[in-house]
């Protein structure tokens, strides 16, 4: 009984904490993943014209960029 108080005491108390971290989470992720979908299509440019090394190896950067924030 006492546990149940305490683990749910202690859930209300760092609940702001943890939405603050969730937030803060999400928002990293949210960036990266626009830099990285930005990198991808830099890439694809790139790639299509006349800097064929530069543009795949930008487009790598931005899928596993990509990939590593949606999982």
């Amino acid at each position: 009984m006492l546990d149940a108080v305490l683990g749910t005491l202690w859930a209300i108390l760092t609940f702001p904490f943890r939405l603050l971290a969730w937030g803060v989470d999400l928002l990293g992720r949210v960036t990266a993943l626009a830099i990285g979908f930005t990198l991808m299509v830099l890439g694809a440019a790139l790639w299509a014209g006349s800097l064929f090394a530069i543009g795949m190896a930008v487009f790598l950067i931005g899928l596993i960029m990509t990939l590593r924030c949606l999982g």
